[in-house]
């Protein structure tokens, strides 16, 4: 009886625990529901892809992106990478208690990364990947202080700013760190080796600088992956990198690194990846390079190396890519190379390389082949050996060497190859029909070389091209028609031949036309009324001909330059200034009442007349004669030194790895000297045309911009200065620029490289599409007008690169709407910084009256002698600015009778009460007046009279910031 009455009680106490677990379950499930339907009420999910979240659900386990625990049923792990997803996170993922991995990566989250609920969910958290969204601000130094057990974290491609805290290294439990793809600054901390349990950490494409430290990066035993690429890390690499011994990607390109390869990177047997390209490394290849088995990409370009290969090239038997262009090597090409059967691209391209193509080149199944720039000698053959490339070469570029012969009539076989350049060589003979073959090319460059017959009908054959460059030979003939067969063709440069005819109406039918230059040939006939229909053409140049009639009228030609279409004699319209004759001739009026002695007059007058023209006829046939004679003369002589000319012209403007900043070879002084700040530059119309005046941008008061085009297709701007007066001496020069070269941010406009000469100065800048700020604010109409949230995102991007600038110790002196520049993407990029750097001492009426030249952005204490200019002035002229883009008014505007200043308009309207007239009457009505309302003000107080007034420009960026997520800042958990 006692045995059962315990194993009733028993029983009855089993089951209320039961109950009571299965009720502590739901409420758990019932706070996991609740926390991520919290989060979803946060966001926007433009796709519906969260659809599947329901809150009347008892379980999120099958919910879309959800992974739950198989036994507790808790969410574990959150998957929403690539939903187009936007807003905040928010507290709602804190309910997760036991979520350990959580990516949002790909999607268009905001905020400050300085948020308490990020840092909280890191702390509780193993993954994190937060890549590719819209965060912003510094990483503060919490956020690692309390990592927990985190092992991977990737903050990568969004817009962080700031150091990299030393209190990373408290995060002893890290494996991947990624942080790549920001605006990181400052140094890196050396306590960052302390995370000996690292697999993988990848810094590049930031703004980081200094040394990397040396100290105990011996110890990262587990290191497999090594990013630190495009910074500015400065130095040599640590000696002992080569102790991290299971390393597989080691790459430090684009960075100002210098010395030699660290001896111990030939312990690096399990390296698949190298990556040394952009710095100033400098010395012979070692010979040890082969004891990299594993090596399968490699890449030494854009150096200081030089010397010969070494042999044991040929060891790399797993090598795949290998890129040594624009550094100093000299002699042939390793033939050791023949053993790497692996190989599918070379490039050793802008080298001092001798000899001729080894056999390798072409029966290595290689995709492609770079040898252009160099001295090579002898002719281009594809023997028997060749045939293993006719399906597998795509690259094929032996451009600017010095090669002879003809064009292999098998150059069509290459059914693979998609660019051929074989630009500026000897090469002789016809252009072979065979190119017709090249069904899959987007690029034929044979120009200036020595090639003569006609232009291949079919050349037609090539249906895929893009671009035909066949300028400066001796073609003759005709243009064939069936060039129209080329529907893609957008580059057709057949300039500098002999080549007759008429231009064939069929042309029209390349409506992608962008580019087209038939100068300086025999051309004769019409122009193709037609023409007008080609609504891409950029440029169409057929001077120089023998071209007659009526210029077309309509689209691209109502506006074509003078130019473009000088020198031919029978040209008419209005461009040429030469009117068109009328369908009659004018009458012959007749003297109704003639005299004897008119008549007798007239006789005189006739034979008077006839004796002149025999003289005059005499004297024009003898100098005819002379001048027949003369141009066969100059004829012959140039056929001697054309390919002299044409080489020492090259010299001047050829790249290697000579100059300490541009990796380019210094030209002797006859010549300028052109520098390049981003690897190769070869301008489309060479540089006698970088300044045509009908590519003119805009002028400023440093000089005036002009855009042309690279040979790659990028478009580039070039701005002459015009102050050579007062321009420094060229060592002097080539230092400032380079300083300024060395500054890149997302919201500067990028200085490329500059030229030089005692009487020229131009420096080539990044090409931005969309115009200026002016344009957009004072030039556009109602329709097309900036909305409230792209002059937000304008102002603010406008204010991270002034900040940049001012990091740099660069003052900019010419801020103002002109300057500003706006991107494809809407991105603000800050123009002509730091360019009164080039120039020596002036005074302040220089600097105000030719550099500040914009009337109303001046700040007031350049006109006190007395008074230091600092940072201050660049954040005055932003405030100006900051009033531009909210009213849409000029700084300064003339009405009838009276002068409008716009900062005193807006103080007084703002003290009026009337905030809202001061917007901009283009908005629409539905921008946020309160935000409208605080950048205003901030506006005013960047444009204090008082220099001590205005804030510097990071506390800008954290003011605008707040104004557009006012609670971010002050969010606290509950």
């Amino acid at each position: 009886m006692w045995t059962k009455l315990i194993a009733a009680v028993l029983l009855l106490l089993l089951s209320s625990e039961t109950i009571l677990s299965a009720n502590s379950l739901n409420v758990a499930l019932n706070d996991d529901v609740l926390g991520l339907m919290v989060f979803k009420a946060d966001i926007r999910d433009p796709y519906f892809k969260l659809s599947t979240w329901k809150e009347e659900d008892d379980s999120p386990c099958k919910w879309f992106g959800v992974t739950c625990d198989p036994y507790s049923n808790r969410v574990t792990e959150l998957h929403l990478d690539g939903l187009s997803l936007s807003g905040h996170i928010s507290k709602g993922l804190l309910r997760l208690q036991f979520l350990h991995t959580l990516s949002l990566s790909r999607n268009n989250f905001t905020g400050f990364i300085s948020n308490p609920i990020l840092t909280q969910i890191i702390k509780n958290s193993q993954v994190i990947d937060l890549s590719e969204n819209g965060f912003f601000g510094s990483i503060p130094e919490p956020l690692f202080i309390q990592c927990g057990s985190i092992r991977t974290i990737s903050l990568a491609k969004n817009k962080l700013t700031g150091q990299i805290p030393d209190s990373i290294s408290s995060c002893l439990t890290l494996q991947n760190v990624d942080l790549s793809s920001n605006q990181l600054s400052g140094g890196l901390p050396k306590s960052i080796w302390l995370l000996t349990s690292l697999r993988s950490i990848d810094l590049s494409n930031n703004f980081l600088e200094g040394e990397i430290p040396k100290e105990k990066i011996e110890t990262l035993f587990d290191l497999r992956v090594f990013n630190f690429s495009s910074n500015n890390f400065s130095g040599e690499l640590p000696e002992k990198i080569g102790e991290c011994l299971l390393l597989k990607s080691v790459d430090f390109s684009d960075n100002y690194l210098t010395g030699t390869m660290p001896l111990s990177l030939q312990k690096l047997s399990l390296c698949n990846v190298l990556n040394l390209r952009g710095n100033y490394f400098a010395g012979e290849l070692p010979e040890w390079i082969g004891s990299l088995k594993s090596l399968e990409f490699l890449d030494l370009s854009v150096n200081n190396f030089s010397g010969s290969f070494p042999a044991s090239f040929g060891d790399l038997e797993s090598l795949k890519s290998l890129n040594l262009s624009l550094n100093q090597f000299t002699g042939n090409l390793p033939e050791s190379l023949a053993k790497c059967l692996n190989l599918t691209v070379v490039d050793f391209s802008r080298n001092l390389l001798t000899g001729t193509i080894p056999v390798w080149a072409f029966s290595l199944r290689l995709k492609g082949v770079s040898l252009s720039g160099n001295q090579f000698i002898g002719t281009v053959e594809f023997g028997e050996e060749t045939a293993a490339a006719f399906d597998t070469l795509e690259i094929l570029d032996l451009s600017s060497n010095s090669f002879s012969g003809v064009i292999p009539l098998s150059i069509g076989n290459f059914s693979s190859l998609v660019f051929l350049n074989m630009s500026s060589n000897g090469l002789i003979g016809s252009v072979p029909p065979s190119l017709g073959g090249l069904k899959a090319a987007n690029v034929v460059d044979l120009s200036h070389n020595w090639l003569n017959g006609s232009i291949p009908a079919e050349i037609g054959g090539a249906a895929l091209l893009n671009e035909l460059r066949l300028d400066g030979n001796f073609l003759t003939g005709s243009i064939p028609a069936q060039i129209e067969n080329c529907s893609v063709l957008r580059t057709l440069i057949l300039a500098q031949n002999n080549i007759t005819g008429s231009i064939p109406v069929r042309i029209v039918n390349l409506v992608e036309l962008e580019s087209v230059d038939l100068s300086f040939n025999h051309l004769s006939g019409s122009l193709p009324k037609e023409l007008t229909n080609l609504s891409n053409l950029v440029t169409f140049n057929v001077s120089h001909n023998d071209l007659e009639g009526e210029l077309p009228l309509g689209g691209f030609f109502n506006t074509i330059p003078l130019s473009s279409v000088s020198d031919n004699p029978s040209l008419c319209g209005s461009i040429v200034n030469q009117s068109c004759p009328g369908a009659h001739p004018k009458p012959i009026v007749l003297n109704p009442n003639p005299s004897h002695s008119d008549k007798g007059s007239s006789s005189l007058n006739l034979s008077h007349k006839r004796i002149i023209l025999s003289i005059s006829a005499i004297i024009a046939i003898g100098a005819a004669v002379f001048i027949a004679l003369g141009v066969i003369v100059v004829t012959i002589l140039n056929l001697h030194v054309r390919n002299s000319v044409s080489r020492s012209a090259a010299v001047a403007l050829t790249f290697s790895g000579g100059d300490d900043f541009s990796h380019t070879r210094s030209p002797s002084s006859d010549y300028g000297k052109l520098v390049m700040f981003t690897g190769d530059a070869e301008f489309v119309s060479g540089t006698h045309a970088l300044l045509n005046k009908d590519c003119e941008l805009g002028r400023g008061g440093f000089g005036v911009v002009y855009w042309t085009a690279l040979r790659n297709g990028r478009s580039v701007a070039i701005k002459k200065l015009h102050v050579p007066g007062l321009i420094k001496s060229r060592e002097d020069f080539d230092r400032e620029v380079k300083k300024l070269g060395m500054i890149r941010h997302s919201n500067l406009v990028l200085l490329e490289g500059y030229y030089w000469t005692p009487s020229l100065q131009l420096l080539i800048n990044e090409y931005v599409s969309s115009g200026s700020l002016y344009k957009h604010l004072h030039e556009g109409n109602s329709e097309n007008t900036l909305s409230w949230r792209e002059r937000f995102d304008v102002v603010l991007g406008t204010a991270r690169g002034l900040a940049h600038l001012h990091r740099m110790n660069v003052i900019h002196y010419n801020m103002k709407s002109t300057n500003v520049l706006i991107d494809c993407s809407g991105e603000a990029k800050v123009g002509d910084f730091g360019l009164v750097t080039l120039l020596p001492s002036l005074d302040r009426h220089v600097l105000s009256s030719k550099i500040q030249s914009a009337l109303g952005y001046v700040a007031p204490e350049f006109a006190c002698q007395t008074v230091k200019i600092t940072e201050k002035c660049d954040v005055y002229g932003f405030g100006i600015l900051v009033l531009e883009v909210v009213t849409g008014k000029k700084p300064v505007e003339y009405m009838e009778d009276d002068v409008v200043v716009l900062c005193d308009m807006v103080r007084g309207v703002l003290d009026g009460g009337r905030a809202e007239e001061c917007v901009d009457r283009k908005l629409k009505a539905d921008f946020p007046i309160d935000e409208c309302i605080s950048v205003i003000k901030l506006g005013l107080v960047c444009a204090s009279q008082v220099p001590s007034n205005r804030p510097d420009m990071e506390e800008v960026i954290k003011i605008l910031e707040l104004i557009r997520c006012p609670s971010e800042g002050h969010e606290e958990l509950e």
